[in-house]
């Protein structure tokens, strides 16, 4: 696996980390415990992956010839919780070779 598809894994799975802990943590404390410091800081840090990730999907989509259907559901997927962990997953058993448990 090059550079550019390690990278986006691990991107992909801070990502699905970032958007969870926001959806579920973050945002119940801005709006249940008036903090919203949680959300302005996690907020950011999830923006700034996100951002993180769909350069990286545009490098690996070119790199890799992805399909554009294959890259739409990937985009897609950055926007759902939970499935930038399949993401991640799916593309550590094509490109490594072996299959991750």
């Amino acid at each position: 696996m090059n550079q550019n598809l390690r990278s986006f894994t691990t991107v992909a799975f801070l990502e699905g980390i970032s958007y969870i802990l926001l959806l579920f943590i973050a945002m119940p404390l801005k709006y249940f415990f008036d903090a919203p410091l949680a959300v302005k800081y996690i907020g950011w840090a999830h923006g700034t992956l996100f951002i993180a990730y769909v350069v990286l999907l545009l490098i690996c989509g070119i790199q890799y010839k992805w399909s554009f259907k294959r890259m739409t559901f990937y985009f897609v997927a950055s926007l759902l919780p939970f499935l930038p962990f399949f993401v991640e997953r799916k593309l550590k058993q094509e490109y490594s070779g072996t299959q991750v448990k």
